[in-house]
């Protein structure tokens, strides 16, 4: 059974609705699942597949005072790993999702599928994406 953790941070209850939802589809596919906010997270080693899951903040970035410094801290250890990426939007076009995207690549991460967005509270249908993924992680 693959272990599964599934790390958020959520301003707004949007990113968690999300993160519910990627939990849900790993625990139906099969997986051990860890649901965490990242103020929970210090090593993700026990794991097979992680998910990370933030809103865009300011210009278009990650939220900077939680969730940023812990995922400078994990990503060493995400090598090797299936990573999954998702969070919201209020405006733009999920640019910081890109970027975060882009990101992964450069350090080497293995993304099991593009980044997923909610453009505010997800719909039924960004959800059944997000289930869809948590899926692919197990």
């Amino acid at each position: 059974m693959s272990k599964v953790a599934v790390i958020y941070w959520s301003g707004t209850g949007n990113t968690e609705a999300m993160a519910n939802a990627v939990a849900d589809g790993a625990k139906d596919a099969g997986a051990e699942v860890a649901l965490l906010t990242c103020a929970d997270v210090s090593d993700v080693s026990a794991y097979d597949a992680v998910a990370l899951g933030c809103p865009a903040m300011g210009a278009e970035e990650l939220e900077d005072g939680e969730f940023q410094p812990m995922l400078d801290s994990i990503e060493p250890s995400l090598v090797g790993k299936k990573v999954a990426i998702f969070g919201s939007y209020d405006w733009g076009d999920g640019e910081w999702l890109r970027t975060w995207q882009a990101r992964c690549e450069e350090k080497g991460l293995t993304l099991v599928a593009d980044g997923l967005k909610a453009n505010n509270a997800p719909t039924e249908d960004d959800l059944a994406a997000c289930k869809a993924l948590g899926a692919s992680l197990a």
